[in-house]
């Protein structure tokens, strides 16, 4: 597709439909704008239309992802966070952000996964299925003393 000849109203409501299609922080706006050959000043007005009419909206787009992360794919707070600072999101937002996160249910999440991944652990000394297990609720991004005060 020959992105040049697009006006600049049709660019416009492109960028409209990316941000209803789903959520959107203002860096993968960004991102996309660099798909038109837009001049700074285009940029900025779209990115100021995109706010005004709510069509952008970083905390709601962060709030969305955390809820997605944790309660679609099982991420623990330190993968999500460091997923939303590769997205730009300033720390303090993502930090207020976390309430989306009911802490019963992250505890509950916490002890399910490592009961699952834990009871998969074939021919290996209690020990060892344990760091295993902890290893993986790291990788989730689980925080370790998290995973330590449930496991006490």
């Amino acid at each position: 597709m020959e992105y040049k000849s697009l006006t600049f109203n049709e660019i416009k409501q492109k960028l409209v439909n990316y941000c209803v299609y789903q959520d959107r922080c203002h860096y993968e706006v960004e991102q996309k704008m660099r798909e038109f050959l837009l001049i700074d000043e285009a940029k900025e007005e779209i990115m100021l239309y995109l706010l005004k009419e709510n069509y952008l909206n970083e905390e709601r787009f962060t709030r969305s992802y955390i809820r997605g992360k944790f309660y679609i794919k099982h991420w623990g707070r330190n993968k999500i966070k460091m997923n939303l600072k590769q997205k730009q999101v300033p720390e303090k937002l993502i930090n207020s952000c976390f309430d989306e996160i009911d802490e019963n249910d992250y505890t509950k999440t916490i002890k399910k996964i490592y009961e699952d991944y834990f009871s998969k652990q074939k021919g290996l000394k209690e020990y060892q299925k344990k760091s295993k297990t902890m290893r993986y609720l790291i990788s989730k991004g689980f925080e370790y003393e998290k995973i330590n005060d449930i496991f006490e």
